[in-house]
């Protein structure tokens, strides 16, 4: 049976802790590796390398750390499909979403390339008299990552190879659940040629993750994962003085305009519903058509598509979607069908049940579709992160975005019409942090920021793009005079150009 590794200071080896937890292909319910959950002694000694590390990283020229990045960029590339291969192995998504998932990561690297000019100052001559200023932005030291199951592959993309563009050190916490595609990347990461100690992988339980909120010599924290949890992190994070960015879980809606090609818009729903067994953050999982007749013409739409949904392993190449990540998880997916039910949803397409010959012990559920859900039932309120769409029928465009404005969540939401207008008011009005036009799940490409409103992020910034350089920099502005020969004696004054 394989055993996870740490990786610190450039060694790859296991933790000598004596707990474990075990890692489950999910397709087939089998055991594929062991993973030690390390201690917080361990974590300190990434720590210790990573800030031994940090000195002559910050003061490398940016332009030949993005020289390290190109490198990376072009690794990532060549062993896309092995990335991918492990990402299914132990998430369940199909191969093709998985390459996905390693392609939307590989373009923030792309993005790092660029850190010779993101990291550019600004510069003022002759603030006063003989007086110039210049400001630019520094990297913080020991910096951290937390990162969820849903995507072990990109999201930790998303975070360090911005914080160590920018001049930072990093230790990565990945998902207990699909810990083996992160390490691959780890292996690339080096085979680029970074130095020790700028990338350190602990993986671990609560016990690392108190452990890294705690630790005075890192910085920063950036975290992905359930609104509980973000909460949890931003709370004892900046409790112990760090700048955190931590975001959390969504109810994403998909308004559907009685002028909107229906076909087109149940398209999009299945992509956006089911993809990935809806197990995403930016997942469409309540649908609003405006006006009875949208919705019964939705509902009819959507209807034989979810049931002739293809279910199978990463293997299947023809699969839509594949299993759930862990028997716990396919059970609590399963007990909010069940709950809708009893709350009086109309159960359109029954997912439960779902078996598939030869793997009759992996985690699948298969597509669910409720109609007439109602704003006050748990199905609506709670994130499932399951292959479960509502249908929430709404009498107005009004009724529409007031019912998206008074979820706690606002990561992200959808509008498909053919009105120009309605489209412009609902990208301005709506209080929700990622907005798509016809486009069902907006995920920002990577030169622009990733982040939800409301409940969905803590903190002040964004994840990757231009909010990352911010996050992971602070500002420093230099005002300087060089002497002459002019003395004015002791000035009492506030300093102003009057």
């Amino acid at each position: 049976m394989e055993t996870i590794c740490n990786a610190i200071n450039g060694a790859v080896s296991a933790s000598a802790s004596s707990r474990t937890q075990p890692v489950f292909n999910p397709a087939t319910g089998e055991q594929s590796s062991v993973l030690p959950l390390s201690t917080a002694a361990e974590l300190d000694d990434a720590v210790k390398a990573a800030k031994a590390a940090f000195p002559e990283w910050r003061d490398m020229p940016p332009l030949k750390r993005a020289r390290y990045m190109f490198k990376f960029r072009e690794l990532l590339d060549k062993h896309a499909d092995d990335i991918a291969r492990a990402i299914s192995k132990e998430h369940g998504k199909t191969h093709a979403d998985a390459l996905g998932e390693v392609s939307r990561g590989t373009e923030v690297v792309e993005f790092a390339c660029g850190i010779p000019n993101l990291l550019k100052g600004e510069f003022s001559r002759n603030v006063g008299p003989a007086i110039d200023s210049h400001a630019d932005r520094q990297p913080l030291g020991v910096v951290a990552g937390i990162t969820p199951f849903n995507f072990p592959a990109m999201v930790p993309l998303w975070m360090y190879p911005m914080a160590i563009a920018c001049g930072n050190t990093f230790i990565l916490k990945p998902s207990e659940r699909d810990p083996s595609a992160p390490m691959l990347v780890y292996d690339l990461f080096r085979e680029a040629g970074f130095p020790d100690g700028i990338l350190n992988v602990v993986h671990g339980d609560k016990e690392v993750v108190d452990a890294i909120l705690d630790h005075p010599d890192i910085k920063a924290v950036s975290f992905v994962g359930s609104t509980p949890i973000a909460e949890y992190v931003y709370t004892r994070g900046t409790a112990a003085g760090k700048r955190v960015q931590a975001l959390g879980g969504a109810k994403n809606h998909m308004v559907v305009m009685p002028d909107a090609d229906i076909d087109k818009a149940a398209d999009a729903l299945m992509g956006a519903g089911y993809g990935s067994a809806g197990e995403r953050c930016m997942a469409i999982s309540v649908a609003v058509p405006v006006g009875e007749e949208t919705a019964d013409k939705l509902v009819t739409a959507l209807k034989p598509k979810v049931e002739s949904l293809r279910i199978g392993p990463a293997t299947d190449a023809d699969a839509d979607m594949g299993p759930l990540v862990t028997k716990q998880h396919q059970e609590k997916v399963l007990g909010y069908i069940d709950e809708g039910v009893r709350e009086g949803a109309e159960l359109v397409v029954d997912g439960r049940g779902f078996s598939l010959q030869g793997y009759e012990n992996g985690y699948f559920v298969g597509g669910t579709l409720f109609d007439r859900v109602t704003t006050d039932m748990k199905i609506y309120k709670e994130e499932i992160f399951g292959p479960v769409l509502s249908v929430v029928r709404a009498n107005s465009y009004d009724e529409a975005v007031g019912m998206i404005d008074k979820h706690e969540y606002g990561n992200g939401t959808a509008i498909f019409t053919r009105n120009g207008d309605a489209a412009r008011d609902f990208a301005d009005r709506i209080e929700v942090g990622m907005v798509g036009v016809n486009v069902p799940i907006p995920v920002p490409v990577a030169y622009h920021s990733f982040g939800g409103w409301k409940r969905s992020l803590f903190g002040d910034h964004s994840i990757y793009g231009p909010e990352g350089v911010r996050f992971y920099t602070r500002l420093k502005t230099v005002t300087a005079r060089w002497p002459d020969d002019l003395h004015e004696g002791a000035v009492f004054t506030f300093p102003s150009m009057k």
